[in-house]
């Protein structure tokens, strides 16, 4: 069952760049352990009630929007025996179809996990409010958007163990809307007593007992892309990536164009930058953990340019410091790694684990092709495992007698039972002295 660590908070994102909020979890009914366990999910603020506009306006009846996802499934060279979709939703009174979310069954899935296992605290990786954020042009009020979207699925969560904290990152989705919607949904957090956000969208905390401890730095990568020019580029019929130069030359390279309330100000994501280096190379802490939104590496087949732009920003800190990396973005649960050869892997031995744990509402599948041209053309990268078209959430735990980092893959099933699958557990030595 859940017990709460003796933890201490240590929210050193008061630096001058990023302000301190004055709320801080409550930690005086904790019970001493010497391991970190906690939750990873990302990806879950999608619900029915609050669809694309594009699936109102342009409404499709169940076979045919099965049929529009096949075909996306084929353009991206996919291969047909592997295409699948997620269980389908038809609203009521009507033929108009979506696609069905799993944030409740996930959330009733962590609640029963945490009955049996220990769960000290959260964390959310992001894309906590489909499709637009708080504050979208659509009439609805966003009290109540942030209440459906963020702290129900949850509900079950909390009412095994009330005083759960759930430290949430920001996602594209959270930023689509505007700045303002990005700081309602940060503003709404710091009025509830089971999360907690940054007040500028990245920040540093820290979990456990000196000198077992955690030291946990939170990134908003949409605002670290959003400072980026570089293209999103096509993959060719045989799942490799188009030369970019070729691809510029063809007219298919698309620049990757934010909206202008996404660029950053007075340097703001270069200041983020020099506050991770800054943050993780004075750490304290016995452990040091990463986490954001985007994904590093990862087997989609839609993310990958992102992933080249965030390598170069992150890898020489990560490799030189980190003891892991975590993300959602990706709509599915992975676990890679990183060999750092790229990079000056300075005080840190072993490869840097990559998980992704972006499954909690929306299903997404794997592009195979993709998959072998990265292991094909990538010797730094592995892929270790990996589950698609799932609902799911990922189990961390730091263990602090054999100094391994420890993350478990949990997924449940369509019928929104909310039951408990175990997919399996994977353990990596602790990387950095």
């Amino acid at each position: 069952m859940i017990k709460k660590t003796t933890l201490y908070l240590a929210l050193s994102a008061c630096l001058t760049t990023i302000g301190c909020t004055s709320k801080t979890p409550d930690t005086t009914q904790a019970t001493t352990t010497s391991n970190i366990e906690f939750l990873a999910f990302g990806d879950g603020g999608y619900h029915v009630d609050y669809p694309k506009t594009k699936h109102i306006t342009n409404p499709k009846n169940k076979q045919q929007f099965i049929a529009a996802e096949l075909a996306d499934w084929l353009e991206d060279y996919r291969p047909r025996a592997e295409f699948d979709h997620a269980p389908i939703y038809v609203y009521p009174d009507t033929n108009i179809a979506t696609e069905q979310g799993g944030a409740q069954a996930v959330g009733i899935a962590m609640a029963k996990l945490c009955e049996t296992k220990q769960c000290q605290f959260a964390i959310q990786l992001g894309d906590n409010v489909y499709p637009d954020g708080a504050d979208a042009d659509d009439g609805k009020d966003d009290q109540k958007r942030l209440y459906d979207l963020v702290y129900a699925p949850l509900k079950p969560l909390f009412q095994v163990d009330p005083k759960l904290v759930v430290y949430s990152a920001l996602g594209n989705h959270d930023w689509k809307s505007s700045r303002k919607g990005v700081a309602l949904q940060t503003q709404w957090m710091a009025q509830q007593a089971n999360f907690f956000m940054g007040e500028n969208g990245y920040y540093s905390y820290k979990m456990g007992e000196p000198g077992n401890d955690v030291e946990f730095f939170v990134l908003d990568t949409n605002m670290l892309l959003a400072g980026q020019i570089f293209y999103d580029l096509p993959l060719n019929p045989d799942g490799s990536e188009m030369d970019e130069q070729q691809a510029i030359k063809e007219g298919r390279a698309e620049l990757e164009i934010h909206d202008p309330h996404e660029g950053p100000q007075n340097g703001e994501d270069l200041a983020q930058l020099a506050w991770l280096k800054q943050g993780i190379a004075n750490s304290t802490a016995k452990w040091k953990l990463v986490y954001g939104h985007h994904i590093l590496w990862s087997i989609g087949g839609t993310k990958y340019s992102e992933g080249h732009v965030l390598r170069r920003l992150l890898m020489p800190t990560l490799c030189k410091y980190a003891d892991g990396y975590i993300a959602g973005h990706e709509h599915d649960l992975e676990l890679l790694t990183d060999d750092c050869s790229k990079f000056d892997s300075g005080n840190s031995v072993g490869k840097l684990p990559l998980i992704i744990s972006g499954a909690a509402s929306k299903m997404r599948g794997k592009h195979t092709p993709f998959a072998q041209f990265q292991e094909r053309q990538y010797p730094e990268y592995d892929l270790l495992w990996s589950k698609s078209f799932v609902w799911g959430f990922s189990h961390i735990s730091l263990d602090n007698q054999t100094n391994q980092l420890d993350v478990s893959f949990y997924t449940t099933p369509r019928d929104l039972s909310g039951k408990v699958i175990d997919e399996g557990r994977f353990s990596f030595s602790k990387r950095t002295r």
